[in-house]
């Protein structure tokens, strides 16, 4: 037998010690305070003051160290927001109470009653008249649970990284707090926030491949939602102006550090408006969340300083990919025979459609993005890529649209919607001729929506995962969600 195992044994024992005499599960405690309020009340009080003050506390959590020194014992109790040292003199306990301490072990959940009071090096600690049970660990913790190193354990149970390390669930906060800034930041300037499907009869809405489902009483195949944005732009259609919705969606492309099969961004469209609009208003989202999370102009990701000052600076696509490759100019641009020599002299794998433009995009995405460290609006995408947006009214081989770059990765990316509903079916049609496994399909409803009329509107998203990640300084896509896809371990 494994230690782990004696341990659990000995832990169930001292279970059924308890059940004997005790409720080991309660459903309820009444507490009065938590960790936070208790600091913040008291930290500050001298040891005289606080003994005048000092009343019944009641507070739960888990317990982390136990420490015995000679008749007394010390102990850490952690809830979500902090800890607070307890201190037990067992001879002064209830049979209950003295019970329960004798079948404690670390990670057990406990409620505690007591007073107030400061130690000789003033630390701030309740005096125990009473200890409950409320949910014993029947596992023990990883033996280096003040720090979880190991990526599997950290991202596989997560329950435990959450558990032991208290910048992983301030991370988780500042993650929500993100979202509800974003969130208010829209509420407040007038945009309704709505819901659209996520399984979908038409994969749609983006360049992407889908994942696959079956509904067994309909007898057919679904996609779950690439995106939302085909719905999102029904509800302009019908008559809404301004909407936004905060949205899961799923793409069936590999792990990386910035690719989750399932992740969280922001769609919204605003009618009447262009993709100009857009992006002064997403340079305005970044002002309110700096001032939100009292952050300065200057992050600092992964140890490069990163300048988030509006405005952002603007390049279009075109320039970009002369301005970041040396031997690519205006005249060999478009020669497809040069652009592979190109790529394959420098390593840059291609699409197989092998088609201009894509080549043109995979030079982009393996030469340019990287390069783009500072907030970066590349702008105006050939429209062969771009199969929703609307084109230059002087070039209709370029569109109105931008990606937002930041820190080499891209974080948003926008348009001027495409509202010609004949222009939208030809392009829906080329795109489904692809053999790029990024296509998109003939969405004829939506055409037919499109038929009834579409103001001109704009329309963006934002991943809130990366963005999340730029602001928390994470390296990885997984350390800012909860529950990251892993590979089974079997």
């Amino acid at each position: 037998m494994d230690d782990d195992n004696k341990l659990i044994l000995e832990r169930k024992r001292k279970l059924d010690n308890l059940k004997e005499k005790v409720n080991p599960y309660p459903n309820i405690f009444e507490k009065n305070h938590n960790t936070l309020q208790l600091h913040s009340d008291y930290d500050n009080d001298d040891k005289e003051l606080l003994s005048e003050k000092s009343k019944n506390i009641s507070i739960a959590g888990r317990l982390l160290t136990i420490r015995e020194m000679g008749n007394s014992i010390f102990a850490d109790l952690h809830d979500e927001h902090g800890k607070i040292q307890i201190y037990i003199q067992p001879n002064t306990l209830d049979e209950r109470s003295s019970l329960v301490l004798s079948n404690l072990d670390l990670g057990d959940i406990v409620g505690v009653n007591g007073i107030l009071f400061k130690t000789k090096t003033n630390e701030l600690t309740i005096k125990i008249s009473e200890i409950l049970l409320l949910a014993k660990s029947l596992r023990p913790l990883p033996e280096k649970f003040h720090g979880i190193a190991d990526i599997e354990i950290k991202y596989r149970q997560r329950y435990l990284d959450l558990m032991i390390n208290k910048d992983s669930r301030n991370l988780f906060k500042e993650r929500s707090k993100i979202i509800t800034t974003i969130r208010d930041h829209f509420i407040k300037h007038d945009f309704l926030e709505i819901e659209t499907p996520m399984m979908h009869t038409i994969p749609g809405g983006a360049l992407a491949k889908p994942f696959i489902t079956h509904h067994n009483a309909l007898d057919l195949d679904l996609f779950l939602r690439i995106a939302p944005e085909l719905f999102l732009k029904r509800c302009i259609i019908g008559g809404f102006e301004k909407i936004f919705e905060i949205n899961r969606s799923f793409r069936n492309e590999g792990l990386s550090v910035k690719h989750n099969p399932e992740f969280t961004m922001i769609e919204f469209y605003i009618a009447y408006q262009n993709y100009l609009f857009l992006m002064n208003f997403i340079e305005d989202i970044f002002e309110t969340i700096k001032s939100s999370l009292k952050i300065t102009d200057v992050l600092k990701y992964q140890g490069t300083k990163i300048n988030i000052k509006k405005p952002f600076k603007r390049i279009k696509f075109y320039d970009a990919l002369i301005n970041y490759n040396n031997e690519i100019n205006n005249k060999n641009m478009n020669d497809i025979k040069f652009l592979k020599n190109y790529s394959n002299d420098n390593g840059i794998s291609l699409s197989d459609d092998n088609s201009l433009y894509l080549i043109q995009l995979d030079i982009f995405e393996k030469t340019v993005e990287k390069e783009l460290i500072d907030p970066t609006f590349i702008i105006e995408y050939p429209t062969a890529v771009s199969p929703l947006a609307r084109s230059l009214d002087n070039n209709p081989d370029v569109v109105e649209r931008f990606e937002l770059f930041i820190a080499g990765r891209e974080i948003a990316n926008g348009f001027s919607e495409l509202n010609n509903p004949q222009e939208q079916a030809e392009r829906f049609i080329k795109q489904s001729k692809l053999k790029h496994e990024e296509k998109m399909s003939h969405d004829k409803d939506f055409v037919k929506a499109l038929e009834y009329g579409m103001p001109p509107t704009a329309g963006a998203g934002i991943g809130i995962d990366r963005l999340i990640m730029l602001l928390t300084d994470s390296s990885s896509i997984r350390d800012v969600l909860l529950f990251p896809l892993m590979k089974p371990k079997n």
